[in-house]
């Protein structure tokens, strides 16, 4: 079995503080303010469990930069690959998390509809919690029924610093 080769870096911007790990296939971990380089070598290991983490500063610039054109608000879309590892039905999640635009939300039971399993919606929780790419697939964008602010595995302080920067109304 080949050896994975993840590279690591961290940076702050403003009051953002961000983790990022990437493999040569896209970005394969992103962690903000509450997060540690434990949980991320934890993350790694557990998805690509032959692997070899190094830290690398340069690899991970281009990641970076769309990361502060998002944080400065000159950025709604991400271009970058990803290369994450989930379940047939974290992916589906993930990738209804995607199609969730820029300033808009959706709830739980409207994500478990787009992946065409109604009835998921607490399995549809689940899985956003466990999105290895925080911001980047925004479940951040995902509240409850009424609106009301929910759980986010990055700390609700920090969903509530993203739903403000991206002008979304929320309930408390």
């Amino acid at each position: 079995m080949t050896e994975t080769i993840i590279y690591w870096d961290s940076f702050t911007y403003k009051h953002w503080k961000v983790n990022l790990a990437a493999t040569n296939n896209g970005l394969c971990f992103l962690g903000t303010h509450h997060s540690s380089y434990d949980e991320l070598v934890k993350w790694c290991k557990k998805q690509f469990p032959n692997s070899h983490i190094l830290e690398n500063s340069s690899q991970l610039l281009p990641y970076e930069e769309e990361l502060v054109e998002y944080f400065e608000g000159k950025r709604k879309n991400f271009t970058f690959s990803f290369d994450i590892r989930g379940t047939t039905f974290q992916m589906d999640v993930w990738n209804a998390l995607n199609q969730i635009p820029y300033g808009q939300t959706k709830c739980y039971s409207d994500i478990a509809h787009m992946i065409g399993n109604p009835k998921a919606v607490r399995a549809v929780g689940t899985a956003i919690g466990k999105n290895p790419l925080s911001i980047i697939i925004p479940c951040h964008r995902v509240l409850g029924k009424n609106g009301t602010l929910t759980g986010y595995s990055g700390g609700l302080d920090v969903k509530e610093l993203l739903l403000q920067h991206e002008g979304i109304p929320y309930k408390k």
